[in-house]
């Protein structure tokens, strides 16, 4: 048993695994993620719009937390959670309306899957909202 262990062990550089392989297989899973989006993004352009938003979102959600660690004041304190949850939450609902725009999701008509989105959308800012008072 020892010596199957050797065997094995002595192929393989001081680090663990070889890392060439390790490397051709992230970048392979890499390439197949890219070319899969590259296909759904084609095939409905909602996606990239959807997508998009998603990136503002967090882009405005970055700003919010960098704001509060520059002023490192904790005064407008409610103001940064209520902004803060509200682009966390509008991401959420975003990307489970990506998620049911999809083929796999053929029991729900894009029609439902964005009035749903809408509806909680309408009730998190609500929330927000009244979180700030």
């Amino acid at each position: 048993m020892v010596r199957a262990v050797k065997k094995k062990v002595a192929g393989i550089p001081a680090g663990g695994a070889p890392a060439s392989g390790v490397l051709e297989q992230f970048t392979e899973a890499l390439h197949i993620t890219w070319r899969a989006y590259s296909k759904d993004l084609k095939s409905d352009r909602r996606l990239l719009l959807i997508d998009t938003l998603c990136g503002g979102l967090v882009a405005i959600g970055l700003v919010q937390t960098l704001f509060i660690a520059v002023i490192r004041d904790t005064f407008p304190f409610n103001a940064f959670l209520a902004g803060f949850i509200s682009c966390v939450g509008q991401f959420v609902l975003l990307i489970s309306l990506r998620l049911q725009l999809r083929e796999q999701f053929a029991g729900i008509s894009s029609q439902r899957a964005f009035g749903e989105f809408v509806l909680a959308s309408l009730v998190l800012h609500f929330i927000c909202l009244h979180f700030i008072n």
